[in-house]
């Protein structure tokens, strides 16, 4: 099943048992605080321990391919990077989303007084961190082939992604524009 679909049928299974958690109760509030503050901290650390992992492993390995571009096809670059590089920047950008979704509670609890949020985020930090690619890789010792091979697609909501190309006919093409635009 696509990954989003995924996430949106725990969000709703999620929904339904958080409208019979009792948030009146301080004492239940409590509680599913700290499951949540828990939960975004063990997902920080194993990224942590991942991306110690990586830089264990040190895979200088080349790794070409083609970034398209969503706007305008012609302007795709051309990216040369290693594997160690790529799957640190792919945990940063984990990272990142793990940063983004703690503001974005912070706002919707504190502010916005929502408690059903915290219990579906804390499941979904769970299930984002069951999902990360190089979780799979470097923690899970899954081999990097198939869907884990690198560059990782990126799927789109209903299909529509906007993958890597890494095939030779469209890495030399991006090398010959590459060439125009230096002379």
């Amino acid at each position: 099943m696509n990954p989003a679909v995924n996430n949106l049928v725990i969000s709703l299974a999620a929904m339904q048992v958080a409208r019979r958690i009792p948030f009146d109760d301080p004492q239940v509030l409590v509680y599913v605080r700290i499951a949540y503050v828990a939960t975004q901290v063990l997902v920080l650390g194993v990224y942590y321990y991942v991306a110690q992992q990586i830089k264990k492993k040190n895979d200088q390995t080349v790794l070409k391919y083609v970034e398209p571009n969503p706007m305008n096809k012609e302007e795709s670059k051309l990216v040369t990077t290693t594997v160690r590089d790529y799957d640190l920047a792919e945990v940063s950008k984990l990272v990142r989303g793990v940063y983004m979704g703690v503001a974005m509670m912070a706002f919707m609890h504190l502010y916005l007084k929502y408690t059903q949020p915290l219990f579906i985020q804390a499941l979904m930090g769970l299930k984002t961190l069951y999902d990360a690619k190089p979780v799979a890789i470097h923690l899970l010792g899954k081999p990097a082939e198939g869907d884990l091979k690198r560059p990782f697609k990126t799927g789109g909501m209903f299909g529509a992604a906007s993958d890597p190309q890494t095939d030779k006919a469209a890495i030399d093409e991006a090398e010959k524009k590459v060439g125009k635009k230096e002379e």
